[in-house]
């Protein structure tokens, strides 16, 4: 159970900052908004959130 554990947090992690390094391409890729920067914006703070989450998991 722990390594699975450990397994969902490195996982959740590695998006959480794909998420935030690759916001503009992805939004740009998968959304056709007419306001990009917000979308970009909050592709990145989703982006952190999951990767501190993933982290969290990793710890526990």
């Amino acid at each position: 159970m722990n390594k699975f554990l450990l397994a969902i947090g490195v996982i959740a992690v590695a998006l959480g900052v794909k998420m935030i390094y690759d916001a503009r391409p992805l939004v740009k890729m998968y959304f056709s908004f007419g306001e990009e920067n917000e979308a970009t914006l909050g592709m990145k703070l989703l982006g952190f959130i999951i990767s501190i989450i993933g982290r969290h998991v990793t710890i526990f």
